[in-house]
């Protein structure tokens, strides 16, 4: 690792832990309060941003900020909720791929390229126009189209770490392979894991918003950044802070992420990033 690279890595961090702490923060705050309920329409319509109305209001007179908030909430309850499915999904089936003979092996991995063909978006479209909408659809929707990609990229590390000395060592003195998988294989292969999952993260949020957007994710009362910016859409150019916020929180939590990741990647000296 560099020098030059070090230098780079606190800097990075601290954006990193900064735009999530904020994003976050306000996630929590919304649990508990809000400006506005989202049912209030006493604003007048479209609404510049004012001391009542910190980011003005919709065409129905309903306050952006409360609506951000909450989105911003969903957001991390989807991101979160996703990425716990597609880490314990995708760590799970790549391990066992990686102990399975090989005919086993290589039918998981068949089905697993067949699935990342996809794009994660394209998928999770997929899942959620068949299970129709809901916060949990989009979750399992978004869960399983990311899991794909963590199962290959688990089975990868395995099987390299199933190929040094120790692990032969461990496998030939007749220890069980449970055993083996949690003194030898995971802890050799989380940290180029725990990368990856943070990007995935990011494209978890990503995907969220994009559903909202299309109106396949999280349905209506509930907020959503993407369904926020699509609302938006026709009135951008009279009140243009009901697209900028939303989006700017998307790119925030966003950046947050790949930030953190590139962290991680400088402080252990890992390779970050999936390629779909």
């Amino acid at each position: 690792m560099s020098a030059k690279r070090k230098k780079k890595s606190p800097l990075g961090l601290y954006i990193a832990v900064l735009l999530l702490s904020l994003t976050f923060i306000t996630a929590l705050v919304s649990l508990f309060w809000t400006p506005y309920s989202l049912d209030d329409t006493s604003g007048e319509r479209l609404e510049g941003p004012s001391p009542a109305h910190l980011f003005g209001t919709d065409k129905l007179g309903r306050d952006l900020a409360s609506f951000v908030m909450i989105g911003t909430r969903i957001a991390y309850m989807v991101g979160l909720g996703a990425i716990l499915i597609a880490g314990v999904t995708g760590i799970f089936t790549g391990i066992l791929a990686a102990w399975l003979p090989q005919w086993a092996d290589s039918a998981i991995s068949s089905i697993l390229d067949t699935l990342i063909a996809f794009p994660t978006l394209l998928l999770a479209m997929l899942i959620g126009a068949t299970q129709g909408r809901s916060t949990w659809t989009a979750v399992i929707s978004i869960g399983i189209a990311c899991s794909a990609v963590i199962a290959r990229l688990t089975r990868i590390l395995s099987k390299q770490v199933m190929s040094k000395w120790f692990f032969i060592s461990a496998k030939t003195s007749g220890t069980g392979k449970l055993a083996i998988t949690f003194r030898h294989i995971l802890p050799n292969i989380w940290q180029v894991l725990s990368v990856n999952i943070a990007v995935m993260f990011g494209v978890s949020i990503l995907a969220e918003a994009s559903l909202s957007y299309l109106g396949l994710g999280v349905p209506p009362p509930n907020a959503s950044l993407g369904r926020l910016m699509q609302g938006a859409q026709s009135t951008v150019l009279i009140a243009p802070l009901g697209a900028i916020v939303p989006g700017a929180v998307i790119i925030a939590i966003v950046i947050g992420v790949n930030l953190l990741a590139d962290s991680i990647r400088d402080r252990y000296g890992v390779a970050g990033g999936i390629s779909q």
